[in-house]
């Protein structure tokens, strides 16, 4: 029964993306197309979203850079990947210490002559209300550090030779928290709405340049992130698995953004009736403790 109700709460979840998905596959592309024969870099592939993306990936012909701080975990991603008959190489990396992104890129420009496709899947979330955060700085300080500046670092390494061979695909993993403005997230969500700005504000600059940014703004996903909060076990949430297929469109069609329609909905309603959304937010963060 448990496992009928996972399910179905993927289902739920998953299913206001569904109309866009179908809509674009029937303009064409696929994940074959946009990946194989391309190196692909995906931060985050130890475990997760990650993981599977860059399974995903492998499958369909891509050569796979797996990056993330754990070499044991990134091997054991390595290892499924070749006995699929896949290509994939390891390249540790903490990715909020800013020098050793620096020298990761390096090393993989060097090894692999290009980055055809990154993916910034890596991150770390902390629920926490403004309340118990007065003297917690350090809380933002490390979300920001490895969510938006270990991301905009890798960025701005890898960019340089997409453009000089005009074309290249960044996808930015962020939130439907960002449009939702969720209560208890300000550190998670600031550090992701950054990232979104930042990508907003460079688009236009290297869009003549053949280079396509696309946000994801992921809905809740069962991943070991969100384990800590007990509350998200009784939640609806995607896959990993779920959640790749949303990463797998994004690299098919290369849009500039994939969100639900709830997400779409609350950013709009924000907008036009920003007390009556926050009534209703502050009714959540009273009720959800």
């Amino acid at each position: 029964m448990a496992d009928v109700i996972g399910r179905a709460g993927g289902l739920l979840v998953e299913a206001p993306h569904l109309p866009g998905r179908l809509l674009r596959s029937l303009r064409g592309g696929s994940l074959e197309r946009a990946v194989s024969g391309r190196v692909v870099l995906v931060t985050g592939a130890s475990s997760g979203i990650g993981r599977a993306t860059a399974l995903r990936i492998a499958a369909a012909g891509g050569t796979v850079l797996l990056v993330a701080r754990g070499r044991d975990a990134l091997d054991e991603v390595r290892r499924a990947i070749d006995a699929a008959g896949g290509d994939a190489h390891v390249h540790r990396c903490d990715l909020s210490d800013l020098a050793d992104v620096e020298r990761m890129a390096a090393e993989v420009l060097a090894r692999h002559g290009r980055v055809d496709v990154l993916v910034n899947n890596a991150g770390r979330s902390i629920r926490r209300s403004v309340d118990d955060s007065y003297e917690r700085m350090h809380d933002y300080e490390r979300t920001m550090q490895l969510n938006y500046f270990g991301a905009v670092r890798l960025i701005l390494a890898l960019l340089p030779q997409m453009r000089a061979r005009r074309r290249g695909h960044i996808v930015n993993i962020s939130s439907t928290g960002v449009q939702l403005s969720v209560p208890r997230y300000s550190a998670y969500v600031a550090s992701k709405a950054a990232l979104d700005a930042f990508a907003r504000c460079i688009a236009p600059e290297v869009q003549g340049d053949g280079v396509r940014i696309t946000t994801v703004y992921m809905p809740l996903v069962r991943t070991p992130m969100i384990v800590p909060t007990g509350r998200y076990r009784s939640f609806p949430a995607l896959s990993p698995d779920q959640a790749a297929n949303l990463v797998a469109d994004a690299l098919a069609h290369r849009p500039r953004r994939v969100a639900s329609p709830l997400g779409n909905f609350v950013e709009l309603a924000h907008a036009v009736l920003p007390g009556a959304v926050e009534n209703v937010a502050n009714g959540a963060y009273r009720l959800l403790r």
